[in-house]
C-alpha cells in the first residue's frame, strides 16, 4: 500500500530508517502486547532504539552504507535539533547526490534562503525540479509558484494540477484564486478535473 502523503501519518524507523505507516506500527504494538514480545520495528524486527545515542549511532551506520534516506535524516536532525545548518547542508547535498527526494526539497529552500550557501536561483530551480519529479508534493507546489512568478503560466498550472491530484490543498486553493481572478486562463474543465 502507498503510504500517505501526510508526514503526521507515518514514522521513520530509527533502527533501519524505513518510513513506516503508523497503522502498520500500531499493528505491531498490539501483536507484540499481545504475545508478551519486546519491542521492535515492525520493517526490520530489530529492538526499537530508545535513547538518543542508540538513534544516532544507527543512522551513522546507515550513513555508512551510502542510505540515502538516513543522510537525509541526519541533515534535518543537524537542522532542526542542533542548528548546525553547515552539517544539515552537507548530509542534504550527499543525500540529493543519491537520489532522495526531501533532501532536494530541503536545498532548494536553503538556495532560496541563503542559509549557509549563497542564494542561487538556478540551484534553487534545479533542485525543486528534482524533488517535483520525485513526487514531492510541496516541491510540485513551490515549483508552481516560481513559474508563475516569473510569467510562465502554463507551465505553473500545470504543476498546481499535479499537487491537487496529489493532494495539496494550497495547490487547489492557488487553482481556485487562479480560476475566479484571472479570465480565460484557467478552464473551467481543467479547474473540474483537478
Amino acid at each position: 500500500l502507498p503510504l500517505s502523503l501526510d508526514p503526521q501519518d507515518s514514522s521513520v524507523m530509527a533502527c533501519c530508517s524505513k518510513l513506516v505507516c503508523n497503522g502498520c506500527e500500531h499493528a505491531n504494538m498490539l501483536r507484540e502486547k499481545k504475545e508478551f514480545l519486546k519491542r521492535t520495528c515492525p520493517f526490520c524486527r530489530h529492538p526499537v532504539p530508545y535513547s538518543d545515542a542508540e538513534i544516532k549511532n544507527n543512522l551513522m551506520r546507515r550513513i555508512e552504507v551510502n542510505d540515502a534516506f538516513a543522510m537525509s535524516q541526519m541533515g534535518k536532525h543537524y537542522y532542526n535539533n542542533e542548528g548546525d545548518y553547515k552539517s544539515a547542508v552537507k548530509y542534504w547535498t550527499k543525500a540529493a547526490e543519491l537520489g532522495d527526494m526531501e533532501a532536494h526539497y530541503n536545498l532548494s529552500v536553503m538556495y532560496r534562503k541563503g542559509v549557509v550557501v549563497e542564494k542561487d536561483e538556478k540551484k534553487e530551480l534545479h533542485h525543486l525540479e528534482q524533488a517535483a519529479i520525485g513526487g514531492d508534493v510541496d516541491a510540485r507546489q513551490n515549483l508552481a509558484k516560481v513559474e508563475w512568478e516569473n510569467g510562465r503560466w502554463e507551465r505553473a498550472l500545470k504543476h498546481w494540477i499535479i499537487a491537487v491530484n496529489l493532494g495539496h490543498d494550497s495547490a487547489l486553493k492557488s487553482l481556485r484564486d487562479i480560476y475566479t481572478k484571472t479570465k480565460g486562463l484557467l478552464s473551467k474543465e481543467d479547474f473540474a478535473a483537478a
